[in-house]
């Protein structure tokens, strides 16, 4: 493929699905993306979502690994500060002895959750503050270089699972420029910084012992559809939903509900979080996409396919792969 793509599953859980139908689709998904040619998927540390199942990241990721041969899979993040370092060490040191050259590690600080639920993990709510420091000690726990004497990852020692910043402020982009990391921003929700945080990651990139030139990821929405209508259809699907979720208050809104939620003033919220989104047919996806690619010059883009359905999200990814093949033959 011309752009080199990867996939952010978000795991949902439809409405009217089960936890089970959601995991089996994540596994469907991960096939057919390894079978597209992506170069990894992705899965993010969410708690007390009622609509996503990817909370226990490390064990979905480790279910999806039995269940494909060869594309990488890995966190679109941990939230690091939830987490002792040596715990997220000796699970992804796992991983990678499982998946030999499949596992990476991305990071964000992000409690991923509320307060209440950050009262139910344990969390310190000055966590947050401690994530550099985080950061580097889980990197020495997996490169056999520990920070804490006398203290071991073991499985994670000496794997070198690849670490990634992720991000959606100026935050991440100086941090991952300091520690010399690839750096993935969050567009796909949070746009607004995106410009400015890839620009300073880049001018104040240090190489390190992983990497030797920086390294952007970008986030992006895609509705990739056979006919427009059928991609509009599904891009009024995934608003209703989103607004029902962040603004229902747990609430289970019928389509007419959820409609008069967004003119009342969520759509505008769902709208700004969806700046970035490719929608329609597979030449007019690919078209925005090489766009948004050439806007930061990222040297990835991680697409986050929104469908509502399972069918839609594979057949987005799959046309979103054939449209940028089909442009790189041409």
């Amino acid at each position: 493929m011309q752009i080199p793509l990867s996939v952010l599953d978000l795991a949902p859980i439809a409405r009217g699905e089960s936890v089970s139908s959601s995991i089996a689709a994540s596994v469907a998904l991960a096939q057919r993306a390894e079978q597209c040619g992506y170069e990894r998927v992705w899965y993010a540390e969410h708690h007390n979502m009622p609509r996503i199942a990817s909370s226990a990241t490390s064990v979905l990721i480790a279910h999806v690994g039995a269940h494909t041969s060869s594309i990488r899979l890995g966190a679109g993040g941990v939230m690091l500060p939830n987490h002792a370092p040596l715990t997220i060490a000796e699970q992804f040191g796992t991983l990678e002895a499982m998946y030999p050259g499949r596992i990476d590690l991305g990071l964000g600080r992000a409690p991923g959750s509320d307060q209440p639920t950050m009262y139910a993990l344990r969390r310190d709510p000055t966590s947050s503050d401690r994530f550099p420091d985080d950061v580097l000690e889980l990197q020495g726990f997996l490169a056999g270089e520990s920070r804490v004497p006398g203290v071991q990852a073991v499985p994670g020692s000496g794997s070198h699972v690849p670490l990634y910043v992720l991000g959606s402020s100026m935050f991440g982009a100086h941090l991952a420029a300091r520690l010399g990391l690839p750096y993935a921003f969050a567009s796909h929700f949070a746009p607004q910084a995106l410009e400015a945080a890839v620009a300073a990651y880049r001018r104040e990139f240090q190489p390190s012992a992983q990497l030797d030139a920086p390294y952007v990821i970008a986030g992006v929405n895609v509705i990739a559809a056979d006919t427009t209508s059928q991609a509009q259809e599904q891009h009024a699907a995934m608003r209703r939903a989103l607004a029902v979720g962040l603004f229902a208050g747990g609430q289970d809104l019928s389509d007419v509900e959820a409609d008069v939620l967004l003119r009342r003033g969520a759509g505008q919220h769902v709208d700004q979080m969806f700046t970035y989104a490719a929608v329609g047919t597979p030449p007019q996806v690919a078209d925005y996409l090489r766009g948004f690619r050439d806007l930061v010059a990222a040297d990835e883009l991680i697409t986050a396919h929104q469908a509502p359905t399972t069918e839609g999200r594979l057949r987005s990814v799959e046309l979103t792969a054939e449209a940028l093949e089909r442009e790189s033959v041409a």
